[in-house]
């Protein structure tokens, strides 16, 4: 049982925390948080410990290997602390919210073997793998477009909005690392565009938006569409689209049961798709702790690598100045290559 301490308890880091406890192949080691009565409630319902500081989880020897949920301005310390206490890491995205503070992390733990994942859930979900595996079997012919909508149900408090970095680097990067795991090919051109149609007011206090469209282009041609809204009324809207020259592949939204029901006067009314991340990528995220301990006890590199998460922040650095300079910005500019 590889035994996993969790650095956050909040409400990731409490889903994280219960879903080790129940995996069958992890044991939940200890739990931290700087808010001690936060790590205490998580640590009495799945009766734990609660370390009294983040140093104590890097320290102790029955920790063996760390998941950062914590604020994002402690991912870049924490995962150089886990590299330099030998614990493999699985890190919440994104990395940081300064792409130069990301390089100067990969720069400080170039060279080490230790598994370090980078949280992009999103590519264990079964019906975007299922998409993925069809494009790269070659059912679809040659790919020509990606398509990728994701919608939250509302916006997310104030305080949470002031401190995510912006709409490209908190939500959309996960859209960002879903095209590149689709396209197969790295996105040179980003073009996006903004609105602030949801909640103009506090989008205007935090130069931010809340309805974008990204489109990004690969050498080759390819196109990725990305759609995001902050609030769907209808509930969590996540679903993907591959178009090639053979066919079409769609990952839809979830629902509690597929049931329909036909009566006078309505046809194919159906059950509101799941509330919102937890419910929707319940199975992604038992399978990301798969391929965490899968890395760990194979000594290989997990599925998602530190230099996905930095592309991805490219990718939302790119669009944020596209979005600015209302211009097609190209990812060298940003800093497109491998570090």
């Amino acid at each position: 049982m590889l035994r996993i301490g969790v650095l956050g308890c909040g409400r990731i880091g409490r889903m994280h925390a219960a879903n080790i406890a129940a995996h069958p192949r992890t044991k939940l080691a200890a739990v931290y948080d700087v808010n001690r009565a936060a790590a205490d409630e998580v640590a009495a319902m799945l009766g734990v410990s609660a370390l009294a500081s983040a140093d104590a989880m890097f320290d102790t020897s029955d920790v063996d290997a760390v998941l950062i949920a914590t604020a994002t301005d402690t991912h870049v310390d924490y995962i150089e602390r886990a590299v330099a206490a030998g614990k493999p890491v699985l890190c919440e995205k994104p990395i940081d919210l300064d792409l130069k503070r990301v390089d100067r992390c990969a720069a400080n733990i170039r060279g080490t073997k230790l598994p370090i994942m980078i949280g992009f859930v999103r590519r264990f979900d079964p019906g975007h793998a299922a998409v993925r595996a069809a494009i790269h079997s070659g059912e679809l012919g040659e790919l020509h477009q990606v398509i990728i909508t994701s919608r939250d149900p509302g916006m997310a408090p104030a305080a949470y909005i002031r401190v995510s970095g912006g709409i490209f680097r908190d939500m959309t990067i996960h859209d960002f690392d879903m095209a590149r795991f689709m396209l197969g090919e790295e996105p040179v051109e980003v073009f996006a565009t903004g609105s602030r149609l949801v909640d103009p007011g506090l989008m205007a206090e935090t130069n931010d938006w809340d309805t974008v469209t990204v489109v990004l282009n690969t050498a080759s041609g390819k196109q990725c569409i990305i759609n995001n809204s902050r609030r769907a009324v209808y509930g969590y809207d996540q679903r993907v689209e591959a178009f090639g020259f053979a066919g079409m592949a769609i990952s839809e939204n979830r629902r509690a049961h597929e049931a329909r029901l036909y009566a006078e006067g309505l046809t194919d009314r159906a059950q509101p798709y799941l509330h919102f991340f937890i419910e929707r990528y319940r199975e992604a995220f038992n399978a990301e702790i798969d391929d965490f301990v899968d890395a760990i006890e194979s000594g290989r590199q997990p599925s998602v690598v530190f230099e996905d998460g930095r592309l991805a922040l490219v990718l939302a650095e790119a669009a944020m100045k596209s979005v600015a300079e209302r211009r097609v910005v190209r990812t060298s500019e940003i800093g497109g290559g491998n570090v």
